[in-house]
């Protein structure tokens, strides 16, 4: 974060200063853990914990200012509301780095591995800030745009949405040079109510650059591509056929992962992406059209893309134990990324001979549509072939599946009932749990490891 007088940043958030104008240095933090010498301390009051009890805790980590709501004995500044506070300190920051290029990303699916993928590419080039985990939201990418300093260049924010008029918000703060828009699907559908109002809050981000700023749109929809028709400026759409600006061809997959020619109006170069799963090679393209409006030449975002890894927990994380694959995506889910894994699983399991386990829980936040998009996933994983569907607490999968399917499924109550299904498992077979983030499968996967390390330590995994 850029330097700044407390009685600066008061009189930016409109907010009253007690204590000692002392100069925050570091970047904002909601862990008082976390805190660090010279950085502001956000009181946060959630629902079930109250940023003023570790007021204390921050400034004895380092925190040298608190933004809160009620008065605390630490130097403070008081604002009726901390989070709209944070966005008015984060505008104002953006404003006064002229020399930042910030890159808004935003879609139902893809919006981290594109900024993971986007970061490694940015920051072998130039300081580059980039939001750790899911910061995506009216907290989250206001600290990210405060991590930037004079000396950043690239700023990338993920942003998320939870409510139409969300991404407008985010945009007003971050005042983003690019928009990309990855691809309008189903997820929080409960939420909006139609897709159609899903494209419409992410199309926000496109309405927000300015006729200099360039959006980036795919083609894996049909909304996203109309997008460009709200942007008097640049627009560069991404995809697989031959119209589009940015492209792949000769797509092929080899343990999972994603190989194809990269075409730019540079030319053409081959790429092997190192993350998992053919649904991938959107993100990257979207990566690579970025890449190419900042300057980047082909090579240097071919190889990029070839060597960049993700480092998010839970997405499409490999765990390769003796003599089984274990894929854990227990993040999150929606039908789009549901049906992307369970291909990804078929792919595993062809070329390593052994059986397919697919243990899925609940996708959340599809509103009146949930049970048919559920019984469209078992139906789809029947289709595919996989050889055992493993529903935990989620017998909608199961529904519409035909008894003469050759797809074993098991219904299963719980996280237990399913550790207990997975004692099946025999060398060669590849594992994929997936469900919404508040399933938390990543139990069950942690607990299938575990298993499956005991019964080949005893000798019991033939």
């Amino acid at each position: 974060m850029i330097a700044m007088k407390a009685s600066v940043i008061a009189a930016v958030v409109n907010g009253t200063l007690h204590g000692e104008d002392v100069v925050v240095t570091g970047a904002p933090v909601i862990d008082s853990r976390i805190a660090t010498q010279g950085s502001l301390f956000l009181a946060l009051q959630g629902e079930n914990v109250d940023g003023h009890s570790f007021v204390a805790d921050a400034f004895a980590n380092g925190a040298v200012l608190a933004l809160t709501s009620r008065a605390v004995d630490q130097p403070h500044i008081l604002v009726k509301d901390v989070v709209i506070a944070l966005g008015k300190l984060a505008q104002h920051v953006r404003s006064n780095l002229l020399n930042l290029t910030v890159i808004g990303i935003t879609g139902s699916q893809g919006k981290t591995t594109a900024k993971e993928l986007l970061a490694s590419i940015l920051s072998s080039a130039a300081e580059t800030v980039a939001p750790h985990g899911n910061f995506n939201n009216e907290i989250g990418a206001p600290i990210s745009l405060l991590q930037c300093t004079e000396s950043t260049k690239y700023c990338i924010v993920e942003m998320g949405a939870r409510h139409t008029g969300d991404i407008a918000h985010l945009s007003t703060i971050a005042q983003p040079n690019i928009g990309v828009v990855l691809k309008v699907g189903t997820a929080h559908l409960g939420e909006f109510g139609s897709i159609q109002a899903i494209a419409e809050t992410k199309s926000e981000l496109v309405q927000s650059l300015s006729a200099e700023g360039v959006a980036i749109l795919g083609t894996y929809d049909d909304y996203t591509p109309a997008m460009a028709a709200l942007h008097k400026g640049k627009t560069l759409t991404f995809g697989e056929s031959s119209e589009c600006d940015i492209r792949a061809t000769d797509i092929e997959v080899r343990e999972g992962r994603a190989h194809f020619d990269l075409i730019t109006p540079e030319g053409r170069s081959a790429v092997g992406l190192r993350i998992v799963g053919l649904h991938q090679v959107a993100n990257a393209l979207a990566v690579a059209a970025v890449a190419t409006v900042l300057g980047f030449s082909l090579d240097q975002i071919a190889s990029g893309l070839s060597t960049a890894e993700s480092q998010a927990k839970w997405r499409m994380e490999i765990e390769e134990l003796p003599s089984l694959v274990l894929i854990n995506d227990a993040y999150n889910a929606s039908p789009e990324a549901t049906a992307a894994a369970l291909s990804t699983l078929v792919l595993f399991a062809q070329e390593r001979g052994g059986e397919s386990w697919a243990f899925l829980g609940k996708m959340h936040e599809l509103g009146e549509s949930s049970s048919a998009d559920h019984a469209a996933i078992g139906t789809l994983a029947s289709e595919l072939g996989i050889d055992h569907l493993v529903c935990v607490g989620a017998p909608e999968y199961a529904s519409t599946i035909s008894s003469t399917s050759d797809t074993t499924v098991h219904r299963c109550v719980d996280i237990d009932a399913a550790v207990e299904v997975a004692k099946n498992l025999n060398k060669g077979d590849v594992v994929l749990v997936k469900a919404s983030r508040s399933e938390r499968l990543e139990i069950l996967a942690d607990a299938i490891s575990k298993q499956w390390l005991s019964n080949v330590k005893e000798g019991e995994v033939e």
